[in-house]
């Protein structure tokens, strides 16, 4: 979940603000406009159409459309500048201004349809005869739409997760109506967690056929992650585990401990309670089957700094074993 800095928040506020107040005062000034036109049509003012009844009718009809809409656009315009003043969340601010904006234009397109038509019950046959073609012609929109209502109600993920779904991994960047970007990392050219440069846009629907896989749950941001070292047999493999764990504990987010704790908290009241959550990073030795002995270090990590921890860990780890070769030995030549 992406929270921004104060300094951030408020840089984004004013910026939002001076973007929606464009819009608002856009979208009064286009009502006022469209109001003004039925005004003088409905009243006959203007003269040069007198000779032409059903253009009257129907132009009336349109433009008292098009000046609600506008009334209904700048409305959501103020609630989106409101969601925007009061929520620091990136994810959940997204989801609600782009419910607001499909509110907004259902909302508009029934008004249309009431004022367009002679009365509801025509409105309403219309209405239904459309949706009966459309829903046949685009049926794969349909599902991804409604795969969109199930994003944002259940929230698999939001913008800024990093997930799996299917056979893509990545981070997600946009969640339009219909469709979902990621911003690709590991993929078919790297073996580590790095962005690969490429975009992936997958329908809403997948969502409810593919499990989805979240690296970013925002009560518990880690994954355990692990690294193998290589000692020879006669290595003191005790000094081995703790400076291993040292250096590894160094590494880790200082607000670690204090997380593992709320998880703990938050597993005691699910049916899985007493799953044993280790604290600290811990070492485990196991023999290889050539001729050395490996000592794996387990830890957690938030997904996206995996990479970057790893490699200082395997840095320090390696440059203070080295500065002890009566503890610490290591396989050689082509026992390596």
């Amino acid at each position: 979940m992406n929270i921004l800095s104060p300094r951030e928040y408020q840089q984004e506020v004013r910026q939002t603000n001076a973007r929606h107040s464009v819009w608002i005062g856009t979208y009064i000034f286009l009502a006022f406009g469209f109001f003004l036109l039925h005004f003088l049509l409905h009243h006959s003012y203007i003269h040069a159409l007198d000779n032409y009844p059903e253009l009257v009718k129907h132009s009336k009809n349109i433009s008292l459309v098009a000046g609600v809409g506008c009334i209904i656009l700048m409305i959501s315009r103020f609630v989106e500048r409101t969601i925007t003043r009061k929520n620091e969340t990136l994810a959940a601010r997204y989801n609600l201004i782009r419910l607001i904006r499909l509110l907004a234009v259902l909302i508009i397109i029934m008004a249309g349809a009431s004022i367009l038509f002679e009365n509801w019950y025509t409105a309403a046959v219309s209405l239904g005869l459309i949706s009966l073609l459309v829903g046949f012609a685009l049926q794969t929109p349909i599902t991804s739409l409604i795969g969109w209502l199930y994003i944002v109600i259940r929230t698999p993920y939001r913008v800024g997760d990093r997930i799996q779904i299917d056979t893509f991994n990545g981070d997600i960047v946009e969640i339009n109506y219909l469709d979902t970007t990621l911003w690709e990392f590991k993929g078919d050219y790297l073996t580590n967690d790095l962005p690969t440069g490429r975009l992936i846009r997958f329908p809403n629907s997948l969502v409810l056929q593919s499990a989805v896989f979240n690296y970013s749950w925002s009560r518990f941001p880690y994954l355990w992650n692990e690294i193998p070292f290589h000692i020879a047999y006669e290595s003191d493999m005790k000094y081995v585990e703790e400076t291993i764990k040292r250096i590894t504990k160094e590494e880790l987010d200082q607000d670690m401990d204090e997380k593992i704790e709320d998880l703990k908290e938050y597993m005691k009241n699910t049916p899985i309670g007493d799953v044993d959550i280790k604290e600290y990073p811990f070492v485990s030795f196991r023999t290889n089957a050539n001729t050395w002995v490996e000592a794996m270090v387990t830890y957690l990590v938030k997904p996206k700094k995996a990479t970057d921890t790893r490699t200082r860990i395997v840095k320090r780890t390696v440059s203070e074993l080295l500065k002890e070769p009566d503890r610490v030995m290591f396989p050689k030549s082509n026992a390596r």
